[in-house]
């Protein structure tokens, strides 16, 4: 199945042409498949195929597979985080089939004459080694899920609000079954129907520790990109499932919900003592307060400290406090950058102003401890900025996590 060296050659000699035209023949591939697989929509997500970040991540993945052709194990991590989203969407071997022939298809409208039979038989060889990776270890992960693989029915049980644009949702199995463990900073996908006729799912962090009868998300307002001049300001590309949550699904609602999955998560059969640093922006909160949940619960000795900023209130903020109280090893420091008149510093907030690792005490951020673990959720542009200073100061790449829903990589993984 491997490739012979002169397709390997091949595929690397598209390389210049993939980075100029990519997102054309990603946005024709889409646009192809789902003219003639109109069912398909109900797996993609309907906002980023408008605002062109899913042929965005596909390019990516599509440039780091033909640059790594002879060195697929430096992908694992990327293909890890592929499986298991695919494997909340339910995605299927034969699904498979159907992408390779339409990308394959677009591969030869947009690069023309470049794509002779030898390029084309290259290509479709390697699109099928890559495949049969995806599809094997989606496999394992399928066994993983046991009897739960596909969608199950659960019950909004209460909606509590954390600030005014941020919703924490209490789930419940329909069915009444004791629930699965997961690692905490793991998500679920959440499937409704679309405003287009289409199913729509989209992936939340378990903002909580496992529980057997329940799991919670939490969710903020997608408001979608701001334009603004100087008459109106307006959005575009509102997100869909998030806002009809909000809006449109009080407690009793009837919801579908995946599995637990994501490679994004504290390892709770590791018993390893070594220090956690949680770095969060606005609703990055949710997969951290999961992790030190379960860590001052059951390692109530491990160092653990907590950043975060936020523009105005914090979610979580009494729990939090609460936490810090309560267990003399966890730490936190909290960025503001809009205060309110009951604002004290010190006891609910740190710095008023954008987060800035450099003003955290060195100790809270146990950088010279050789093995503590760091974990970043938040906007894209956050955690580059995040990962940047910590690598800045010494930490190395494999001790820095991130929380990343999309397929595609941060924009310093691939430059």
């Amino acid at each position: 199945m491997a490739l012979t060296y002169q397709q390997s050659k091949l595929v690397k000699d598209t390389i210049p042409a993939l980075r100029e035209h990519g997102e054309k023949i990603t946005t024709m591939f889409y646009k192809n498949m789902l003219r003639d697989h109109p069912e398909l929509n109900n797996y993609f997500n309907s906002v980023n195929q408008k605002n062109g970040r899913q042929p965005r991540a596909l390019t990516s993945v599509i440039l780091s597979f033909a640059s790594n052709i002879n060195h697929i194990s430096e992908l694992i991590p990327k293909f890890e985080r592929m499986c298991n989203k695919h494997c909340s969407l339910g995605i299927q071997p034969e699904h498979y089939e159907i992408v390779g022939k339409y990308l394959i298809m677009a591969f030869s409208e947009v690069l023309g004459p470049a794509m002779t039979p030898q390029v084309h038989a290259a290509w479709e060889r390697a699109y099928w080694l890559l495949a049969k990776m995806l599809i094997g270890r989606e496999a394992q992960l399928y066994r993983d899920f046991e009897s739960w693989s596909s969608w199950r029915k659960f019950k909004i049980d209460r909606v509590v609000p954390e600030t005014e644009e941020i919703y924490s949702f209490y789930l419940v199995p329909q069915d009444g079954k004791k629930l699965p463990k997961f690692f905490p900073g793991q998500y679920i996908s959440l499937q409704v129907n679309g405003p287009e006729g289409y199913l729509q799912s989209r992936q939340y962090s378990l903002s909580e520790m496992w529980k057997p009868d329940y799991y919670r998300i939490t969710v903020k307002r997608d408001e979608g990109a701001k334009y603004s001049n100087s008459v109106s300001q307006s959005y575009f590309h509102p997100g869909i499932v998030s806002n009809l949550l909000i809006d449109s699904m009080p407690a009793g609602t009837m919801v579908e919900v995946s599995h637990p999955a994501g490679e994004f998560f504290l390892d709770t059969n590791n018993s390893s003592n070594v220090p956690i640093v949680l770095i969060s922006a606005g609703v990055g909160v949710s997969p951290m307060v999961a992790i030190a949940n379960e860590v001052t619960a059951t390692q109530p000795k491990r160092p653990i400290s907590w950043i975060h900023g936020s523009r105005k209130s914090v979610p979580f903020e009494d729990h939090i406090t609460q936490l810090r109280r309560t267990n003399p090893n966890f730490h936190t420091n909290i960025f503001k950058t809009h205060l309110a008149g009951g604002d004290v510093v010190g006891v609910n907030y740190n710095y008023d102003f954008r987060m800035d690792l450099a003003k955290v005490n060195p100790d809270d951020l146990h950088l010279n401890h050789g093995g503590t673990e760091y974990y970043i959720c938040g906007p894209e542009q956050f955690m580059m900025e995040m990962s940047d200073y910590l690598k800045s100061q010494g930490v190395l790449s494999q001790r820095v996590h991130f929380e990343l829903f999309s397929t595609g990589d941060l924009a310093f993984k691939h430059q």
